[in-house]
């Protein structure tokens, strides 16, 4: 059972670091908090269903669509619809509750409220220290592993990563430095949904579609960047695999816990804000803005 709970808490905290670090970017950059962020992970869930099962294209070529389309779908919202109120915090927050809700009653009326699932792109598994690993679990870990690195050089070693870092550090600094902050904010707009949909995509062959899938993601997305700290990246990464842990202990050692993951990661991000507001690393982070 051990072996099983690692594994399930390392493929979970790779989702969730990636939907957390895309939330966090947006909010650091634009300081925008978007509850559909978790919705656009549903719609890249179901852009794969779609291109395999309805379309009958490649996994590949289905991934890579879905990924884009959903990607352009989200800088369209965020031009006509977050932009123009992105200086008045609570009506962005209010707005994109409402997108949430509305692309959640559009998959009701595409898809009904069936369940439905993708097959695994590859059968089979291995055994590691007495635990079956199936392949398509170790394909998803590399793939998402894969990403964040590719995130991380993005970040660290382009001018596009320094001008969306000094954004987030300091919005008026930046601009006097002559970085394009609305530019910033609409390139980080397309990298954080872009890793919503990939997060979607990915995670297709281990879970079961439907139309309310967002709602989990969010809650346990909320809870690791409340871990974290709201804003910090790197509190995001640690916070996703943290949240896993958690997850997959209440699941296989709690009887029924599956029922229970979303009231104990309310639980934990309550405990959090009670004991330690600012998170695990909000001080560093706020030092640093």
């Amino acid at each position: 059972m051990l072996q099983d709970i690692v594994i399930t808490a390392i493929i979970n905290g790779s989702i969730y670091a990636l939907l957390a670090i895309g939330f966090s970017l947006i909010f650091g950059v634009a300081r925008i908090i978007n509850i559909a962020h978790t919705a656009f992970f549903m719609v890249g869930a179901y852009g794969i269903y779609l291109g395999t099962q309805i379309l009958s294209l490649s996994p590949v070529v289905s991934m890579v669509g879905s990924t884009v389309l959903v990607t352009l779908l989200g800088l369209f919202l965020y031009k006509f619809l977050i932009d123009p109120i992105r200086e008045h915090e609570a009506a962005v927050l209010i707005a994109t509750i409402a997108l949430a809700i509305s692309i959640q009653e559009a998959m009701v009326l595409l898809f009904f409220a069936n369940y439905v699932s993708v097959p695994s792109l590859l059968e089979g598994f291995f055994t590691l220290f007495g635990a079956k690993v199936f392949y398509q679990q170790l394909i998803t870990f590399l793939t998402v592993l894969g990403v964040l690195i590719a995130l991380w050089l993005l970040l660290m070693k382009t001018k596009l990563g320094i001008a969306i870092r000094c954004t987030a550090q300091d919005k008026e600094v930046a601009n006097l430095m002559g970085i394009n902050e609305s530019r910033v904010a609409m390139y980080t707009t397309l990298i954080s949904v872009g890793l919503a949909s990939f997060a979607g995509a990915v995670v297709v062959p281990l879970t079961t579609l439907h139309p309310y899938m967002w709602m989990h993601p969010l809650v346990m997305m909320m809870a690791v960047v409340v871990l974290g700290g709201l804003g910090s990246l790197k509190g995001s990464f640690i916070g996703a695999y943290i949240m896993g842990f958690a997850e997959s202990l209440v699941v296989f050692l709690i009887p029924k816990g599956s029922f229970l993951k979303s009231a104990v990661a309310l639980s934990i991000m309550i405990v959090i804000l009670l004991i330690r507001p600012e998170g695990l690393f909000g001080v560093k982070f706020e030092e640093e803005r």
